[in-house]
């Protein structure tokens, strides 16, 4: 198979903006290769498990950096988290409220929390809820006469800024606004006891004045300068706005702007294609300050027109406080997350990634001190942190969040920063949760692998790793396959020789009788390819396929017995290995779980194949099972030939993380020994004869260490040439998962 070199091609951006300034281009993110302090993981707090809350969204933290406060929407509560450790973050309970907490901020050893007490969008009301944190008693409640959304504290600690966004009804008139009554924007003066602060209405008259809409302004979110000037985003206006909160008045105002992106998917047809240009409004959602005379928009998107157009531009904006644009994130974000196996295809034809939230920091002092941004992608999961310490953002490194990342917390003064998500899977066994990470001088550990450019200058695209096998003879290359996930089948040439791992080619499969779930791969000694394809009971066969591996054509088509097939279940062929010259080619699958109707016992074996080509002949053995356990079913989901002439298998389970739902218990290396089987035919009437197996590794140890979440599946197992030994985790396209890819290295076992 042909490798993809990094293409050169720049990217062409255009914006259209009110007005029109120049600015700095998103260059193509690759991470900076500097040595440098980057992120590593070092602890998550499962936010139900913990406190018993349904989710975590905005989080703040005390002065000292060492507890978090967040808020849980749907119990009407805030949570507290101990981070002393952050590697063991212990929780410390929950607050009732009152209402729907939409933001917090904490003032020491207040927390200031914006309270929705809404009956109705027509008749919005909300409060400041003021809840000390050493006795957790609500000390001051304040009337705000609407919807409250974002809080910001000013760094004097002398004012907050609240938010009043009225948001509107999306079933009304089309979702169309104006909506009345309009948003608009307080200002706190903190001075003196909670019960007696003053909250005064910023004058946003020049606003409405000029915005589109400008009758119903729905102000979003809000961040405050060192000089006490707010900057307010106004969403579905597409709108920002900077305010004077000493005297209230709006000294500045303009429009978002237009962004142009190129090379983007805007079709969801199960495939990842980035060949599409779009013009879309950039609609912020939240703002961030970066010094006092620049800010950062997460370009979300929140509105779609008269004419049916959607808003949100995928990325993120800096803007001059004279509201010229600095620099143009454009597709690269999303770009930059797509490589990392970080896009999430059901979301193209809507606003892709979503950038929600964004973040800044101060880290270190002096001349050693960095200025990052963090930018949170809703719908990829996933935080791009940028070095903008020279003006214009320069790509670190991304960190996995977990499902829906909502708040973020730059914690400089001890190195730390925290993402809280918003979404769970939780009958699965994934929570909201709040990831903690701390800079040091390590490499930065995720991702593990990546995708370089293909000729086209954009990522190749690529989620859900599957099966996973070495090329014999150059040890730095791997081939993996992609799952049902994806609408085509595909062959991926990894070359492990650099770290992250890259995904350097990616070979169409075609001419299958059948749509394709591939599940396992391995090299056949003509150079070729065998594939195992996963059948569904009823809708598609399980498969062993012989693929060209230049072209991806399909040479060879081969189809359990029938009989067996017949009685099949969902969960069929899983792994492939192939033994022998070109004329004595024998073929191995595993199938994944019992099925009963075939002689199998639930939870008890499953069984693995044997066919040889020359002669078309099936046999069977039976494979025993763990038994299950809080992990939830089990079984397999890889076969390999190792250079002993063993065999490996990954037996598995369904869980995921330690303490939600499903637990992960079982994610481990099994050897069997397969020559010496005496496999039989699937109806022998002596029945299958059972195999042994030993223990080669528990993988559930390093899983666990190497990941924010410990993946349900593990799914693929290869050895190189050299004998080294890697596995691949399998994130499901980032469909109801947090779409984190393991591609761990495990040395030679052998």
């Amino acid at each position: 198979m042909k490798k993809l070199g990094i293409a050169a091609v720049g990217l062409i951006l255009v914006l259209v903006l009110s007005p029109v300034s120049a600015f700095s281009k998103g260059p193509k993110h690759k991470p900076i290769r500097t040595p440098m302090a980057l992120f590593q993981h070092v602890g998550t707090f499962d936010v139900m498990a913990g406190n018993g809350s349904a989710v975590a969204e905005i989080v703040d933290v005390t002065v000292n950096g060492k507890q978090l406060v967040y808020t849980d929407s749907e119990n009407g509560a805030i949570g507290f988290v101990d981070i002393s450790d952050p590697a063991h973050p212990v929780a410390q309970g929950t607050v009732e409220v009152g209402g729907e907490p939409t933001s917090l901020v904490v003032l020491d050893p207040l927390v200031l929390v914006g309270v929705n007490t809404s009956e109705s969008y027509a008749n919005p009301s909300g409060e400041l809820v003021v809840v000390h944190r050493n006795n957790r008693k609500i000390v001051a409640v304040h009337e705000l006469g609407g919807q409250p959304d974002s809080l910001a504290l000013a760094p004097d600690r002398k004012r907050a800024a609240i938010v009043i966004e009225n948001e509107r009804d999306e079933d009304l008139d089309n979702g169309l606004i104006p909506q009345l009554p309009s948003g608009t924007l307080l200002i706190v003066d903190l001075r003196g006891p909670a019960k007696k602060w003053k909250i005064t209405e910023a004058d946003l008259s020049p606003v409405m004045d000029t915005a589109f809409a400008g009758s119903d302004l729905e102000a979003e979110f809000v961040d405050i300068n060192k000089n006490n000037q707010a900057v307010v985003s106004f969403q579905e206006n597409n709108h920002l706005a900077i305010v004077d909160l000493v005297t209230g008045k709006t000294v500045n105002h303009f429009s978002a702007g237009s962004v142009t992106l190129n090379n983007v998917d805007t079709e969801e047809n199960d495939l990842i294609e980035f060949n599409t240009a779009i013009t879309k409004r950039a609609e912020p959602d939240a703002v961030a300050w970066i010094d006092d005379d620049s800010f950062a928009t997460a370009n979300e998107g929140d509105y779609e027109d008269a004419d049916g157009e959607e808003g949100g531009s995928r990325g993120f904006t800096v803007f001059n406080i004279d509201g010229l644009v600095e620099y143009e994130s454009a597709e690269s974000f999303e770009h930059w997350l797509a490589s990392m196996g970080h896009y999430n295809e059901g979301r193209s034809e809507n606003k892709g990634c979503e950038p929600e939230s964004v973040e800044t920091g101060v880290y270190g002092n002096g001349r050693h001190g960095r200025t990052l941004l963090f930018i949170g992608s809703e719908r990829c999961n996933a935080v791009g942190v940028y070095d903008i310490s020279n003006g214009s953002p320069n790509p670190l490194q991304v960190l996995p969040t977990g499902i829906g990342p909502e708040g973020l917390k730059a914690i400089p003064k001890r190195n730390l920063f925290v993402a809280s998500t918003e979404t769970d899977v939780a009958d699965a066994g994934i929570p909201t949760m709040i990831n903690i990470y701390r800079l040091g001088q390590a490499p930065a550990a995720y991702p593990m692998i990546a995708s370089d450019d293909d000729d086209n200058g954009t990522p190749i695209p690529w989620v859900a790793l599957s099966g996973l096998a070495g090329d014999p003879e150059n040890a730095d290359i791997l081939y993996a396959v992609s799952d049902s996930f994806l609408a085509e089948g595909f062959i991926y040439t990894i070359d492990v020789s650099s770290q992250p791992a890259k995904i350097v080619d990616r070979l169409q499969v075609a001419g299958a009788s059948e749509s394709l779930d591939l599940e396992g791969i391995a090299v056949g000694p003509d150079g070729n390819f065998w594939l195992g394809s996963e059948g569904n009971a009823g809708s598609r066969k399980n498969l062993i396929l012989k693929v060209d591996a230049e072209t991806g054509a399909v040479l060879k088509e081969i189809q359990l017995p029938t009989n067996l097939e017949a009685n099949a279940r969902k969960n069929g062929i899983e792994g492939i290995a192939v033994t022998g010259d070109a004329e004595s080619e024998v073929v191995y699958v595993a199938i994944q779980r019992a099925w009963p109707n075939a002689g199998d016992t639930d939870g008890v074996n499953t069984k693995i194949g044997r066919y040889d080509v020359a002669t078309e002949a099936w046999g069977f053995v039976h494979y025993p099972l763990e038994a299950e356990g809080n992990g939830g079913w089990i079984g397999l989901s890889e076969l390999t030939l190792l250079p002993d002439g063993m065999f490996a298998v990954i037996e598995r389970d369904k869980g995921w993380g330690p303490t939600t739902g499903l637990n992960a218990e079982l994610k481990a290396i099994y050897g069997v020994d397969l020559a010496a089987a005496e496999f039989r035919a699937f109806d022998d009437t002596e029945g299958l004869v059972m195999i042994d197996k030993t223990l080669l590794r528990d993988l559930l140890p390093e899983m666990a260490a190497a990941s924010i979440w410990t993946a349900e599946k593990l799914e693929g197992l290869a050895v190189a040439a050299d004998g080294q030994v890697y596995s691949v985790t399998d994130n499901d396209g980032l469909d109801d998962a947090p779409g984190e890819t393991l591609f761990l290295r495990h040395g030679d076992w052998f």
